[in-house]
């Protein structure tokens, strides 16, 4: 970490274990004005699978530039393969090394690792989270921002989407992003009605996406082909999406529009999501009722 750059230009972090990473080499300031999409995830990889449609949109272009956050070290990860019998500190270190590297794979203009265990992130007393991602999104000024949608299972995740609204939501107006999408990782968001997904086309053959993923060994080596079912899940949306009509490309990523949260900041992000919920199983029951009304079901 460039500690005394990083600070000179107000981007204090609460963690000694925080680094801040400019892959390609770029002055910090120039790195960080160069920033146009921000992803935040919970860990190493997340970034990659949340945010791969804007590390694939920035990719090589010179006007756009990608940035990721991940706020966790990735201690708790899974042990198995080439991690098994291994203890938390080279855990941490394995892990830290290969979002590194998927960062010069994806060509980020900046990488910063927050360094927080999980139960730091997921204990809400603790508002040093808060302080960076706030000081984060001040420096970087993100046009777009990914994160984990709120519907996601697993805790962490769901956390982080809380720690980066709340983040969001005490900037002024100006500095918000224009645009902000929760994405799939622990839970797919087919189940929304079709008007309300944000989906994005991913065409072509996708080497970028195998790369990216294919340095995260401790996950593959230890079971999680997250590489193979993130393209599947993406293979499948596109296919399920219209049952009336031929498949408009090849791979859809599918992500919630979390900007209704940032415009209103007394909307509640309980009750946004549950709206999302109860207007699929008004849906169902509707499509549903319209044949089996009356009739008794075996």
């Amino acid at each position: 970490m460039l500690e005394n750059e990083v600070m000179g230009m107000g981007l204090r972090l609460s963690k000694e274990e925080a680094e801040v990473i400019q892959p390609e080499g770029l002055p910090l300031e120039e790195a960080f004005a160069s920033v146009t999409h921000l992803a935040i995830g919970a860990h190493p990889d997340d970034v990659e699978i949340v945010g791969y449609v804007g590390i694939r949109e920035c990719f090589r272009q010179c006007n756009k530039g990608f940035a990721g956050v991940v706020c966790t070290n990735g201690a708790g990860g899974i042990r198995a393969g080439i991690t098994e019998g291994i203890g938390d500190e080279q855990m941490v270190r394995i892990r830290r090394d290969e979002q590194r590297k998927a960062a010069v794979v994806g060509e980020y203009r900046v990488l910063i690792q927050l360094g927080y265990g999980s139960e730091e992130i997921r204990d809400r007393r603790n508002l040093l989270p808060d302080h960076d991602l706030k000081a984060i999104l001040r420096v970087l000024r993100p046009r777009v921002l990914y994160t984990h949608n709120p519907a996601d299972k697993h805790p962490t995740h769901v956390a982080v989407f809380a720690r980066v609204l709340a983040a969001v939501r005490g900037l002024p107006t100006e500095l918000r992003p224009k645009e902000m999408y929760g994405c799939e990782v622990w839970r797919d968001l087919d189940w929304m009605p079709d008007e309300e997904k944000v989906i994005f086309r991913l065409e072509g053959e996708d080497r970028l996406f195998s790369a990216l993923l294919g340095v995260y060994e401790s996950q593959l080596s230890g079971g999680k082909r997250y590489d193979v079912a993130c393209r599947g899940r993406w293979a499948a949306h596109a296919t399920f999406h219209d049952p009336y009509s031929p498949d408009a490309s090849a791979a859809v990523a599918l992500a919630m529009d979390l900007m209704p949260l940032i415009q209103d900041d007394s909307m509640s992000a309980v009750e946004f999501v549950l709206r999302k919920i109860d207007r699929f199983r008004e849906s169902v029951r509707a499509n549903l009722e319209g044949y089996v009304e009356g009739q008794i079901l075996s």
